[in-house]
């Protein structure tokens, strides 16, 4: 289900994101208008998203995520309505990649917690998710690829 993890250190990353805490039931329904908005203000700020849309999670619960959905980008962003200047941080981070439908993101996160625990590895509270390859690049879920990304606190 998901590729063999690694271990690497990431550098920090401006970004432009909207800041969502929402029910988990809700994330379909708020995710793609929240995308278009960014990609609007990106556009009318004269910036280009440098690559996939994330979601990176502040924290969860079984009922909420809380998190900010952005693009990285190349130059700053400036604030406006819900679009605010963010980042992806600097942190020895474990990674892989998912292939296959967002339904199969939970047991995707599932298994990859499970190989962070039998490597001795301690996870901080956010991780974040880089949607490389979906509905907006190939109509079958089959060939859908989500990127994995879990701070690490060893």
């Amino acid at each position: 289900m998901i590729a063999t993890p690694e271990i690497v250190q990431t550098s920090a990353e401006m970004a432009a994101v909207i800041h969502l805490a929402i029910p988990r039931a809700e994330m379909m329904k708020a995710f793609g208008p929240a995308v278009g908005e960014l990609i609007a203000e990106l556009t009318r700020q004269g910036l280009t998203p440098q690559g996939a849309v994330f979601a990176h999670h502040l924290t969860m619960s079984a009922a909420t995520f809380d998190f900010e959905l952005g693009f990285r980008i190349d130059a700053p962003v400036k604030a406006n309505g819900r679009v605010k200047p963010g980042a992806l941080p600097a942190a020895k981070v474990a990674r892989t990649i998912y292939s296959g439908p967002y339904e199969g993101l939970p047991a995707a996160w599932g298994e990859f917690n499970q190989w962070l625990h039998a490597n001795g590895h301690r996870q901080a509270d956010d991780l974040w998710e880089v949607y490389s390859v979906g509905p907006q690049s190939t109509p079958d879920p089959a060939n859908w690829r989500t990127e994995l990304t879990r701070p690490l606190r060893d």
